[in-house]
């Protein structure tokens, strides 16, 4: 990594109060990992809701498995993340731009981000409506589309 990509990603890592090293490596293994779709991250433009999304590069998505809420969130709480949507379509996920630190094609997945992920020869859309950074990596909350293309 140039002296330039390690600045930003201890930046990264650094505003995300998590260690680089321990960040770094589980970047790689779930890059590597072979349970991990492809996917490709759109975001929409915050300016023009009419526009086209931006398409921000290729990731790896890594599904954990189907969101829980924590036990300690209230019925509030649980209707507020929820927000009327079927709790079913819910994911838990660590999401990698394959993109290297440092390079133009690289990002961090943000809430509002959209993904295509290639799952078993179909493409299914998913909305990113949750994130946090730690050192295990980028883990978000998908919301899956029904619409299958």
């Amino acid at each position: 990594m140039s002296t330039q990509a390690e600045t930003l990603w201890n930046q990264l890592c650094a505003d995300a109060g998590v260690d680089p090293q321990q960040r770094m490596a589980a970047r790689r293994a779930i890059l590597a990992d072979s349970s991990a779709l492809d996917a490709t991250v759109y975001r929409p433009d915050d300016n023009d809701p009419d526009a086209e999304e931006l398409d921000m590069g290729d990731a790896k998505v890594l599904f954990l498995g189907p969101f829980e809420a924590p036990v300690e969130w209230d019925a509030a709480e649980r209707e507020d993340f929820f927000d009327d949507a079927d709790p079913a379509l819910f994911f838990s996920v660590r999401i990698e731009c394959e993109a290297e630190p440092g390079t133009s094609g690289f990002f961090v997945p943000e809430v509002g981000d959209y993904l295509a992920v290639m799952d078993g020869g179909k493409i299914q859309m998913y909305f990113l409506h949750d994130w946090r950074e730690d050192d295990d990596g980028c883990t978000c909350v998908l919301i899956r589309d029904d619409i299958q293309l």
